[in-house]
This record gives structure tokens, C-alpha cells and sequence, in this order.
């Protein structure tokens, strides 16, 4: 009887891939284990495996497996089921899914080894100069990778060289698997057994007293033991005992030490809980009795409403201690790396060494440490905190799910597939784990509160600060009237400078929000009016003074800034608008006795850069700190009583329908960074529009006026809530071919789905990115009707759209819940 097995490969094929297994292997094999198999002419990929069956595939003939990875499965089937709805939702394959879902050192590929042709006389006088090269080479190594033959010939591409060799038969090519993750080991050394006893211990400290060095070594040891009661690590040894390596080696070599390794995590959090229980104030309290009455009330999902800086953590933290003290998981996700480096510290205080994180900024071998310990339900990773990929982990006994900040746009993932909302995702795996999902903000989306208010989610409301401090004064700045009277300094009005004085007088430190990073976005020349632009994407190059670059922020393109007109070749160059690094720069000239940090992508690329700006700012290092909107997200500096908005109007005139929503989120948030303790915070936001109905709202702090007006237009204009959305985006590197496509795919949505609104094609305000025009449209689907049969539709045109010849170079990309 023949056995077969379907499985993921971490590609986007649509379906899976079934190969011929042995009846033993039939038997061992349980969904989620990894498989090496072999995928086209030579590659082997590492699959997981869906299902063990006896029915061969009718279109091919199926392959043997290379081999089983895995002695016990590394996802489990809540994984596989949540990712298939992942998958099926936001229209993408669970190739796809498994592709972002895993850390890469678990999906090994196949490296391509070339090996000498042992069975081949070879002409050397055939060969060219880089084949003799490459052939030399393998007379001294038995094979070479692909990368070693392009170190010999010196160029980046070497298979068309390879490919000479094989066809000469000078080479062969092997595929070997190769293991990306490797354990750390820790040396120890101990005591050989033979020195146990009193009497042979003295005998070696009387045959050591000619090397006093090795004598005063082993008297180290004993020391250490004594004090730690611990197995010793070889680097304590050197480092307590002033030991050096070669006595240590020499003592080893003397058979008189053993050594030994341990395998160890690479990210340790030592330290036991410091505090004991949370203390939660009137409204605090209040909020988290009736969320644990809602949640009793098999409500699963619930939104706690609170103002900026009412103490949702200490609610969270109280909701965690029981899901801790009932043994089982809690995932707590966050929008922002930034975020988890403050939080941990919170949460070490009330639950110790029980707190992993994960997220990407993590290297592999890291993530697949935290990846095991939270499979192995190891107590180190009780509670998970992380930024959205943390939901992919394999939890087996989830209790509870926090997702703060919810409102963030960062929980949408654009690029590439899948395109999830991991707030969504989160609620959708409660539900899978039968556990409660609790959301989390100052300013909820617009889709939450609705819920909320419809009776779909639980709801809960904190109303005022902790220790009844005051809201922040949010002040509108005209600058318009400040321009027109001379009151401006560079980018700053006169009040701003005013109170920022003030401030720094105080010995208080002071919040700078501008949320584009750079110089300058525009270079201009005055004379001809050309600006660079960048040749890949539509849309101008921003000056980095820091690096004296011209940047592309969508592809990443750059050049040196040149000193004239690259057209004219004047040297009246302009730089119109400002960025974080301009503002930086205009703070160093005005208050040139302060400290100034910044925040933005340029300055935390590095793994620990957040924590490094974040506790250099919590420590009073800096005076002030210049950021984008990674400022404005749950961070908490006690010593900020100043929050300066450099200018509100770049948010507010963005042809999106949720950017008037976004702003009053985003300065919402970063005015509720002022005051967090005693003293009442101070927010100046400048603006050219200070009658504009959102700041107005934002100045007042009217949320609920704020959800009202954005409700009766999203019904009006028939956008999220009120409808479901799916934007469809074209791409192409041909300018007609994708007009001519999209044209075709609107007219075939158009005809499959009559009673829903379809909008476009229309091109985005940035048309090409990367080389390629992009075309959008957006199709409206209303609540009564089933969005899975929609989805089997369009992919349905998507098949017929494919078998036409000259769409064939046109990609398509879904976008589901666009946000």
C-alpha cells in the first residue's frame, strides 16, 4: 500500500504538494513537522506537513521526501487552522503565511555545492581564464559554494561561469541542506571526579606548589562553588578568579579540570519579581471589574477605553496576574518595537523572569530560542511581549490576549503578503484558543468603538489620569498670524520658544513632534525650478544633511548631494519644508547650552537603538528629544511637561479617508506624552488652520464628538465601518499595458458584482514605486453580504485574467480591510 503526504512549502502556491512517504514514515509523521523535500529540477525546500494520506496526486507524479526535520511537531494545529484563516481572509496562500510566520532559520533551503568531475579528462587549454580559475580552485577543496567561486572570479554574478563548467562536464553540482540556527554553548568546568575525596585533593595542592598559578586556580574554584553553589562557568573562572585561559587549558590538559558545555538561551532575563501585586486606584479598579464581569459574561472581546496616562497597564498587569497564576499563556502586542523596551521593565517588576519578547529586531537565532521555550510551555515565556509577528507563536494554553495601542495602523502589515491586521488576527486566535481578547487605547479606531457600542465587544472607561492629574493644555498656535507679524524663528513661533524657555528653565524636558524625518523634502533650484527626483519612484528626493544624501524613502535610492543645479548648474539651491534633522539643527542654534536627541528611522536602525534613545532620554541625558510619530506611542517620561507640535496641517491634508481620524489619534497621543505626574503638561500645536474641527476636538480632547462626526461621513460616503473594503492594486513596469489591465479587471468586477460599489482604477498620489505604476481599486462590499463568496469571485477573474498573454507581466496584489 502506498503512502503519500501533503505539505506547505513556503512559496505562494495556491495549493499544497504531495509526496511519496514509507509506511513507517506514514506513522511518525504528524501535522506541523518539518520536511526537507525536493521542489523543481533541484532545490529542496523545507515544508510542513499538513496531512498523511493513501490518495495519489492525479497531475504528477509524486516525488520521494528528502528527509523529516523534526522528532515532534513545531506547529501546532491552532497554528495551522489560525493561519489558514489568515490565508483564506486576506486572500494571499498559506505558502505565504508560513513564509512570515516562521523564523527563517527554521526553513533550511538547499545550498548548491560544486564538486570536481572525478569521471572527466579535462583539456586545461579548453577552459577560459575565470573556468580555470573556478577548476584550479577545486584541485585544493573537495567542493566550493556558489559565493567562493564569486570571491575566486571576483564578480557578483558566477552562474554563467558554473553553467560553462557543467556544460563542459568539468564540474558536477550537489544540493546540500544547511542548518541557519545554532544553539548556544556555554563552557563549564568542574573538578575531575578523582579529586573528590580529602585526601587526593591535598595530594594535588602539594603537587601544584611548584605552579603556584594552577594551584590558585583550583583554590578558585572551590571558592566560587562555595559562594554560588552553581555550576561554574569557565569565563567566571577567568574573570572572579584572575584565571587566565591557558592555565585553565593546562589544568584540563592535566585531566586534573573537566570541562563541559550547557546549552543556553542567547537573551537571559535574570532577576526574580520585585514587587508583589498591583494596587489599582477608584477608576482603575472600576474598569477592571467590569471587564472581568463582561468577560464572564462570555463577551470574549473587550475595549478599555482610558484617557493617556490612566494607568491601562496596572489594569492589564492585574487582568495578567491571574491568567499567571492559573499557569497558562498571555500574548501582549504591541504596535512598536519602541514600546517593549520601557514595558518589559514593568512587567520584570510583577512577574520576574516569566516575560519573553519577540519581535524583529531579534536575530535568529534568537527568535528561535523564544519560538521553543514558548512550544516547550517552558515558564521563561509565560508571557509573551511583542510587536506583531508575536502572534504567529506556538501557544498552547493561551489565557489571555492584550492589544494595546489598537487604533495603530502599525498592527497592518503592507509589505509583502499576508497584508493581516494583527488586531484582528489577535481576535480571531482568541477565539481559536477559547480565551478574551482585551483592546486597548486613548483614542480606539473608529471600527472598535462601534463594536463597543453596538454590544459586540465588552466596554470599559477610565476617564481621568492617574493621581488626578490634570489633561494636558493643548494650545493652537496660528502661524499664519505669527508669519504675517515677523513672531517666527526658523520653524518655531514665538510662544513655542517662550514656553520651551520656560521649560528648560524649570530643569523639565521637552517633546518635539515632526513627523517627517530628513533635512529637508524638496531640494529646489530658484533659478530653473528643477528638484531630483528620484528615477525608480514618483516622487522627489529628501536631503539628509547627517550623510550629505539625497534619499528615496520608498525604495531606498540615494546619491550625494551636489553643491549646484543639476540642471542649470546654479548654485541657487532651496530646501522647502523640514524634517526632523532641520529642526534638530534649528534647536542646536537657539538653545545652544541643551541637550538634543532624536528618534526617527535613521537613528534606530541598530538592534538596542530604541532602549539606548529611550533610557538616555528617561535619564535626563537629553533636554529635549526631536521625533516622529515612534514619540507618540504609550511611552512614559515623567520629567516631560512640554509637548511641541512643529506642524499639524502636513497630517490633516493627506487624500485618505481615515486621515482626519488618524490625527486627532496621533496628537492625541503625542500631547498625552506632557504631564504625566503632579505638575499639569503643556502642548502648543502650530498650524496655519487653528478653526480646523479636529484640532479643535483634539484641543478639547472630545473623542466622542470626534467618533460622531467621523461615523455620520464614513455612513454618508458609505467607507469603513459601514462597509467592508478590498483594494485591489495593478502593477507594472509599462505604463499602457496596466492602464489597458486595469481597465479590463474593473469592467469584469464590475460585471461579477453589480450591487457593490467599485471605484477606480485610479492611480495613487505616489504612481510609481520601484519601477513600477500602480493602479488602485477599491471595491466596497456591504455587511449583509458573504465576503468569502466575493473573494472566491475575484479570484475567479484573477484565473481568466492570468490565461490573458499580455497581462501575463501585470501583478496583482489584495489588500483586505485597507488601511
Amino acid at each position: 500500500m502506498e503512502y503519500f503526504v501533503d505539505v506547505v512549502l513556503p512559496i505562494p502556491l495556491a495549493r499544497f504538494f504531495t509526496y511519496r512517504i514509507s509506511e513507517q514514515e506514514s506513522d511518525f509523521l504528524k501535522p506541523g513537522m518539518r520536511i526537507a523535500v525536493p521542489f523543481g529540477k533541484s532545490k529542496i525546500y523545507t515544508a510542513l506537513c499538513h496531512q498523511v494520506h493513501q490518495n495519489p496526486p492525479e497531475a504528477y507524479e509524486a516525488k520521494e521526501i528528502h528527509q523529516i526535520l523534526d522528532d515532534v511537531p513545531l506547529v501546532n494545529a491552532i497554528q495551522l487552522k489560525h493561519w489558514q484563516w489568515i490565508a483564506d481572509y486576506y486572500m494571499c496562500t498559506l505558502g505565504e503565511v508560513v513564509r512570515s510566520a516562521l523564523p527563517s532559520a527554521f526553513l533550511l533551503e538547499s545550498e548548491t555545492l560544486i564538486l570536481p568531475n572525478k569521471n572527466q579528462e579535462v583539456d586545461e587549454a579548453d577552459l577560459r581564464d575565470d573556468e580555470f580559475l573556478v577548476f584550479e580552485a577545486l584541485q585544493h577543496q573537495e567542493s566550493l559554494k556558489i559565493d567562493d567561486i564569486c570571491q575566486i572570479i571576483d564578480r557578483k554574478n558566477a552562474l554563467p561561469v558554473v553553467n560553462r563548467l557543467l556544460s563542459k562536464q568539468v564540474v558536477v553540482q550537489k544540493e546540500e541542506l544547511y542548518e541557519q540556527y545554532k544553539p548556544k554553548r556555554v563552557r563549564f568546568v568542574k573538578l575531575s571526579g578523582i579529586y573528590q575525596n580529602e585526601e587526593k585533593l591535598q595530594e594535588l595542592l602539594d603537587g601544584l606548589t611548584r605552579a603556584p598559578k594552577q594551584s590558585h586556580a583550583v583554590l578558585s574554584l572551590f571558592q566560587l562553588q562555595a559562594e554560588t553553589k552553581k555550576p561554574i562557568k569557565s569565563s567566571s573562572l577567568e574573570k572572579e578568579g584572575n584565571v587566565s585561559k591557558a592555565v585553565i587549558k593546562s589544568l584540563i590538559d592535566k585531566q586534573v579540570f573537566e570541562q563541559y558545555y550547557l546549552q543556553r538561551d542567547r537573551v537571559e532575563h535574570h532577576g526574580e519579581a520585585t514587587k508583589e501585586g498591583i494596587e489599582l486606584n477608584r477608576p482603575q479598579q472600576e474598569a477592571h471589574d467590569s471587564l472581568q464581569l463582561q468577560f464572564s459574561s462570555k463577551k470574549r472581546v473587550a475595549l478599555l477605553h482610558g484617557v493617556t496616562s490612566s494607568g491601562k497597564t496596572e489594569v492589564y498587569i492585574k487582568l495578567l496576574q491571574r491568567v499567571v497564576d492559573e499557569g497558562k499563556q498571555a500574548l501582549y502586542l504591541l504596535p512598536e518595537i519602541a514600546l517593549t523596551s520601557q514595558l518589559i521593565n514593568r512587567l520584570r517588576d510583577y512577574f520576574g523572569n516569566k516575560v519573553s519578547v519577540y519581535h524583529s529586531k531579534y536575530n535568529l537565532n534568537e527568535r528561535v530560542e523564544v519560538w521553543n521555550n514558548v512550544l516547550q510551555q517552558k515558564e521563561k515565556a509565560q508571557i509573551i511581549i511583542g510587536a506583531r509577528s508575536a502572534l504567529f507563536l506556538p501557544y498552547s494554553d493561551l489565557g489571555l490576549i492584550v492589544v494595546d495601542e489598537e487604533h495603530d495602523q502599525s498592527f497592518k502589515q503592507f509589505d509583502p503578503a499576508p497584508r493581516y491586521h494583527a488586531r484582528d488576527a489577535a481576535i480571531v486566535l482568541s477565539q481559536y484558543h477559547d480565551c478574551h481578547c482585551l483592546l486597548g487605547s486613548a483614542t480606539p479606531s473608529i471600527e472598535s468603538m462601534k463594536n463597543a457600542k453596538t454590544g459586540k465587544y465588552g466596554h470599559a472607561e477610565i476617564n481621568e489620569r492617574f493621581g488626578k492629574v490634570l489633561m494636558p493644555d493643548i494650545e493652537l498656535v496660528d502661524l499664519k498670524e505669527a508669519t504675517k507679524r515677523k513672531k517666527m524663528k526658523g520653524h518655531f513661533s514665538e510662544r513655542l520658544l517662550e514656553e520651551m524657555t520656560e521649560t528648560l528653565n524649570a530643569g523639565e524636558q521637552i517633546i518635539l513632534f515632526q513627523n517627517r524625518r530628513g533635512f529637508a523634502p524638496i531640494v529646489e533650484c530658484t533659478t530653473c525650478g528643477h528638484s531630483p527626483q528620484c528615477p525608480n519612484c514618483d516622487v522627489s528626493l529628501t536631503y539628509h544633511r547627517y550623510k550629505n544624501q539625497l534619499r528615496c524613502h520608498y525604495c531606498g535610492y540615494h546619491m550625494v548631494s551636489e553643491a549646484s543645479c543639476m540642471a542649470c548648474g546654479s548654485f541657487t539651491l532651496d530646501k522647502k519644508g523640514f524634517g526632523t534633522e532641520q529642526v534638530q539643527e534649528e534647536l542646536v542654534t537657539l538653545f545652544p547650552d541643551t541637550r538634543v536627541g532624536r528618534m526617527d528611522l535613521d537613528t534606530t536602525r541598530g538592534k538596542h537603538a530604541y532602549e539606548k534613545i529611550i533610557s538616555a532620554f528617561e535619564q535626563q541625558e537629553f533636554d529635549i528629544l526631536v521625533g516622529t510619530q515612534m514619540v507618540t506611542k504609550g511611552l512614559d517620561f515623567r520629567n516631560v511637561s512640554l509637548v511641541g507640535i512643529m506642524n499639524a496641517d502636513t497630517l490633516l491634508n493627506f487624500p485618505d479617508y481615515r486621515s482626519h481620524e488618524r490625527s486627532f489619534q496621533l496628537l492625541t497621543q503625542v500631547a498625552g506624552r506632557a504631564g504625566r505626574t503632579k505638575k499639569r503638561g503643556k502642548v502648543l500645536v502650530q498650524t496655519y488652520n487653528p478653526y480646523h474641527r479636529i484640532l479643535q476636538q483634539v484641543s478639547t480632547n472630545d473623542y466622542t464628538e470626534m467618533f460622531e462626526n467621523q461615523l455620520y461621513e464614513r455612513e454618508h460616503f458609505k467607507y469603513p465601518p459601514v462597509v467592508r473594503v478590498i483594494k485591489v492594486t495593478l502593477k507594472d513596469k509599462d505604463f499602457n499595458k496596466l492602464n489597458e489591465a486595469s481597465e479590463w479587471f474593473a469592467e469584469a468586477l464590475k460585471n461579477l458584482l453589480p450591487q457593490e460599489r467599485i471605484l477606480g482604477p485610479e492611480y495613487p498620489p505616489v504612481a510609481r514605486i520601484r519601477r513600477y505604476y500602480l493602479k488602485n481599486i477599491l471595491i466596497k462590499i456591504n455587511l449583509s453580504r458573504s465576503p468569502s463568496k466575493i473573494k472566491k469571485g475575484i479570484k475567479r477573474i484573477e484565473k481568466t485574467f492570468n490565461a490573458i498573454s499580455q497581462y501575463k507581466s501585470v501583478r496583482l496584489v489584495y489588500n483586505v480591510d485597507h488601511i
